[in-house]
């Protein structure tokens, strides 16, 4: 009987994360799931971790020793981007070369996932970035192509657009339902607004996300970026009527 490959799924406390652990669990791997606070998940190993700390990170990979890491920790709020932007830098670039370069230490073969964002910026046009956000998940997708070249690692990333599904707590779709249902419990004041009703968004779902994770981490070229998209763009009008 062969050994069921070893996973390591970093943010498993996470919208995605959870879902993810789900998945891969059924898919027949053995999942360590990472998050910097405690949770239950009764089909997983559960491991804390500071990925912003690369000591930590350095003895948590010696200890996994995963054959897929799929890295989807990070600070994805623009918002606290601009508040903090160190914290977002350390959040996503710095913890993406936290881990590979343990992962390079201990010669691992580790195929690894890296997911960032479709709001990059286009580095070889300063003009285009727009909030420190952008540069952090620019930097974490140059940070893990760098390593993937530089040191022969066998990395792929991903580029999801906008994810909603079961379990959302934050995003357009998240904070316009709450926002409903507190007005239509007279909890807050019967006005939305919003700045652009015809600005249009790709939405995904989170478990056709979670489902080309898998696909990449088993099938997807070293040093490729992915697009995961529906293909088709709704406005914020039609999210808000849909609701």
């Amino acid at each position: 009987m062969s050994q069921m490959p070893k996973l390591l799924i970093t943010g498993a406390s996470g919208f995605t994360g959870q879902h993810a652990c789900n998945h891969f669990v059924n898919a027949g791997f053995a999942v360590t799931a990472v998050s910097r606070k405690s949770f239950e998940n009764g089909q997983v190993e559960t491991e804390l971790c500071d990925l912003t700390n690369k000591e930590n990170v350095g003895e948590l990979l010696k200890k996994v020793k995963p054959d897929y890491l799929l890295h989807l920790a990070g600070q994805n709020h623009v918002g606290k981007s601009w508040i903090d932007p160190v914290s977002s830098l350390e959040a996503n670039a710095m913890s993406t070369l936290y881990l590979l370069e343990a992962l390079r230490q201990e010669n691992s073969a580790c195929k690894v996932v890296i997911v960032g964002s479709a709001l990059q910026f286009d580095p070889q046009n300063i003009s285009t970035l727009t909030h420190p956000y952008s540069l952090s998940k620019t930097l974490q997708v140059l940070i893990a192509q760098s390593w993937g070249v530089l040191y022969n690692m066998n990395v792929v990333i991903a580029k999801p657009s906008n994810l909603i599904g079961p379990g959302i707590s934050n995003g357009v779709c998240s904070i316009f339902a709450k926002k409903i249902v507190d007005m239509e419990e007279n909890k807050a004041e019967k006005v939305l607004e919003v700045s652009n009703l015809q600005a249009k968004r790709d939405f995904v779902d989170v478990r056709d996300a979670v489902n080309a994770y898998e696909i990449l981490l088993t099938q997807g070229k070293p040093g490729e970026i992915y697009d995961i998209a529906s293909g088709h763009s709704h406005s914020l009008g039609e999210v808000i009527t849909g609701l």
